[in-house]
């Protein structure tokens, strides 16, 4: 009876010790193992893990995306124009012994007070080398991509890796806070009356250009069909003289029949609508075949 107390004792303290050497790291987390102070083990992935109970201490970090935001920074343009800019940066620990060690034991507000010179000395260059109307035509969002290479040659010494910086807003410094229309939407405005000015131009030369086509076009339709008319009468005339030659021919070998003939043609002409009414001496030589035909 008298060791119980011994050993509950021994027991308290091995459930302790093995409480102590285990620990759990989250499915969105990372952590690292310290003896005394020292990184022995980083990058520990999720899930149920040993350390040695009193002399290891665990570090866990997010592993997720991160955010860090900035207002009213303000920049120079190449044409010395002074804008105040806001932007955030989306970025994760990529190295987390290095973190640790870089951010003063992984504290994430001196993390971001590292990062943030090496994101403003890259947007600041971009800046510096691009008119207002170059940023405004690239985009908020295509404006900075080039950046990220270089954001993240300063990040990896912090452990960080920079997954996107991204403008918010652009402003003039005398715009404040309550305006409304920052100075990329005045830089799209006049950028879009520049379009339109050049669209109404352009519908301008091209109506022009449609109305001197036209012209050339009913020129061009008149001289082909005054050539046509032209070649037609020619056919015409050609067609005619061979009848005649035919005709007289015709006539040379058979006068009466020619004579005939040409009754017979004078008789359709007059006669073809069926309502014509002449009045002729019965004695004519118009009827000359009738009175023959009557005999």
């Amino acid at each position: 009876m008298r060791q119980l107390p011994n050993i509950l004792i021994a027991a308290a303290l091995a459930i302790l010790l093995l409480m102590g050497s285990v620990f759990t790291v989250d499915q969105t987390d990372t952590a690292i193992v310290l003896r005394l102070g020292e990184v022995v083990r980083e990058d520990v992935q999720p899930g149920l893990r040993f350390k040695v109970p009193l002399i290891e201490t665990v570090r866990t970090f997010d592993r997720r995306l991160l955010t860090m935001t900035a207002d009213n920074k303000r920049y120079l343009t190449s044409e010395q124009q002074d804008v105040q800019v806001d932007y955030f940066v989306a970025w994760r620990i990529e190295n987390v012994a290095q973190y640790y060690r870089a951010a003063g034991g992984g504290i994430e507000s001196q993390a971001i007070t590292r990062l943030s010179p090496i994101v403003e000395g890259a947007l600041r260059s971009l800046i510096n080398r691009s008119t207002l109307r170059q940023l405004a035509e690239a985009g908020r969002r295509d404006s900075t991509a080039g950046l990220i290479d270089e954001i993240n040659k300063g990040a990896a010494t912090l452990g960080i890796k920079v997954a996107d910086v991204r403008i918010k807003r652009i402003d003039l410094p005398d715009d404040g806070a309550s305006g409304t229309e920052s100075v990329l939407d005045r830089v799209f405005n006049r950028m879009r009356a520049d379009r339109e000015e050049v669209a109404t131009r352009t519908r301008a030369e091209g109506n022009e250009r449609a109305e001197k086509i036209r012209a050339e076009a009913d020129q061009q339709a008149q001289v082909i069909l005054a050539n046509a008319e032209r070649d037609a009468a020619k056919i015409r005339g050609e067609g005619d003289a061979k009848a005649a030659e035919i005709y007289a021919g015709a006539y040379g070998k058979d006068a009466e029949f020619y004579a005939f003939h040409r009754s017979l043609e004078a008789y359709r002409g007059a006669l073809a609508d069926g309502k014509t009414t002449l009045v002729l001496d019965p004695d004519s030589e118009f009827f000359e075949y009738f009175e023959q035909a009557r005999r």
